[in-house]
């Protein structure tokens, strides 16, 4: 049996993180977790810490803020998975300079869309811009499972993987129309320009506009499909992978019903 590739997990206690480590281990690769001293005294971290190391993964102890940690612990692995949260995008600068310094790591994968709402609005909803702009919406734990699927995959070696799932590719007017058909309701609708929202993102510094520029990009620019899928240097990880199940963003709303 072709051995598999070893997998290191920074930011293992988030949420796409926790389910990158987790199906890692469970597809049979050995996983390594770069940790914060302060993550073994938070609760809730501290609990999916002792359930990943129970699992079999190993947790190495490093920030992406000391060389030292990550140096040791890129050394010891084939990927590296980084899934740190927005606010920490621009402390990947570090690691991106060890990985190129030591040349062993052959890939690095790098409500409704209502910033400070947790669940969908039942009364108001902002559209941002024309609301026709199409993003693409996944659960985290699918999106592990077919990361965790690429890794190993001669097919996706340095190339892009992209995720566009039928029944997971809409725009804001789509899914609002989509949520006031499941609620019975319809919702009343402000409307936020690119002017207006650009001078909010140019008004506040970041991280703090974190969630502002991923709309943005997303429902202004049209990043997320606004191109075709090059074969030359990247792969649809759908067509890859059609054994693996996913959830449609119709069936995760309903579950906020």
């Amino acid at each position: 049996m072709e051995e598999k590739s070893k997998i290191l997990i920074i930011g293992a206690t988030g949420f796409l993180g926790y389910n990158l480590a987790e199906t890692s281990l469970k597809f049979g690769h050995p996983t390594f977790a770069l940790v914060r001293d302060s993550a073994f005294s938070d609760p809730i971290k501290s609990q999916k810490l002792q359930f990943l190391s129970h699992a079999g993964a190993t947790l190495l102890k490093g920030s992406l803020q000391d060389e030292a940690s990550i140096v040791d612990a890129v050394k010891l692995v084939d990927v590296v998975i980084c899934a740190v949260s927005s606010k920490q995008t621009l402390d990947q600068k570090l690691l991106i300079r060890v990985i190129k310094q030591l040349g062993t790591i052959k890939v690095l994968l790098p409500s409704l869309a209502q910033p400070g709402l947790e669940a969908p609005p039942r009364d108001k909803v902002t559209i941002f811009g024309d609301g026709n702009t199409k993003a693409v919406f996944m659960k985290e734990s699918d999106v592990a499972a077919f990361t965790i699927s690429a890794v190993d995959d001669p097919r996706t070696l340095n190339k892009v993987v992209y995720l566009r799932p039928p029944g997971n590719v809409y725009s804001l007017n789509e899914l609002v129309e989509m949520w006031e058909t499941k609620i019975g309701k319809k919702l009343e609708k402000l409307h936020v320009l690119e002017e207006e929202l650009l001078t909010k993102i140019n008004g506040t510094s970041f991280p703090s506009n974190s969630k502002m520029l991923f709309i943005y990009s997303a429902f202004i620019k049209g990043d997320h499909t606004y191109f075709d899928i090059e074969s030359s240097s990247g792969v649809n990880g759908t067509e890859l992978y059609p054994q693996l199940k996913y959830t449609t963003v119709s069936e995760f709303l309903d579950t906020l019903i």
